[in-house]
């Protein structure tokens, strides 16, 4: 019984970290950006100054909104990119692979950045109240 409650506290735990940090931000950007650039495709590359803007709210001490701003812009980006269709022979090369992280890092974002958006606000509402 302590076993799956200490899993579940580092499961929580762990995605809270991810949330509140300030590289995956970063690291998408940066992922994003090289898969856009070359040919340039404008409305994927609006996506990369959001998450820098995020960065920002994260070092500035804006911890929960940053949260909040990068698991939105992730959700929306995870969206677009899922609608474009790939072979099975492109998922396994470079691209796909590129791809495919970019993919998993905004899940990721999605889930630590929405639950510390998610706890944090909790917190902060009932401090005013």
């Amino acid at each position: 019984m302590a076993d799956k409650e200490e899993t579940s506290a580092s499961i929580l735990g762990t995605a809270r970290k991810w949330g509140e940090s300030s590289v995956p931000p970063i690291l998408l950007a940066t992922l994003i950006a090289g898969q856009n650039l070359r040919p340039p495709r404008f409305i994927p590359l609006l996506f990369p100054p959001a998450f820098l803007f995020s960065t920002y709210l994260n070092i500035n001490g804006y911890v929960a909104d940053s949260a909040g701003v990068t698991a939105a812009w992730s959700g929306i980006y995870l969206l677009m990119a899922r609608r474009r269709k790939q072979a099975l022979m492109s998922k396994w090369g470079l691209k796909g692979i590129l791809r495919g992280a970019t993919m998993g890092t905004c899940l990721a974002n999605v889930v630590g950045g929405g639950l510390v958006y998610a706890l944090d606000r909790n917190k902060s509402s009932d401090r005013e109240d």
